[in-house]
C-alpha cells in the first residue's frame, strides 16, 4: 500500500512539473538540432542517466565475478571460523 501511495505521489509531481515546464526548447547534438518540451528533455535525461547507472553497475559486478573464480571467495584467517568460542 505504501508503494502505491509513493507511485501516485511521484506521478502527481511529474504531472505538475510537466504542466509548468511545457515551453519548447531547442537543443543540439552534433549536427542535429531538435525542439521539444522542456519537461520531455528533462525526463529523457533522467531516464538516460538511470539506464547508464544501471549498466555501469552491471558491468562492474560482472568484472568482479570474473576476477574471483567460483568457490574461492575470501578465506578466513587461521583460528577465525566465525563460530562463537567459549572460554573456560
Amino acid at each position: 500500500m505504501r508503494f502505491l501511495v509513493l507511485i501516485v505521489c511521484i506521478a502527481g509531481l511529474v504531472a505538475i512539473f510537466s504542466a509548468q515546464n511545457s515551453q519548447p526548447v531547442s537543443f543540439s547534438f552534433l549536427i542535429w538540432t531538435y525542439q521539444a518540451s522542456l519537461a520531455i528533455v528533462v525526463f529523457l535525461s533522467v531516464i538516460l542517466g538511470v539506464v547508464a547507472g544501471i549498466l555501469v553497475s552491471f558491468f562492474l559486478r560482472l568484472s568482479r565475478k570474473k576476477k574471483t573464480p567460483a568457490g574461492t571467495g575470501p578465506q578466513a584467517a587461521p583460528g577465525m571460523t566465525g563460530k562463537a568460542e567459549t572460554r573456560q
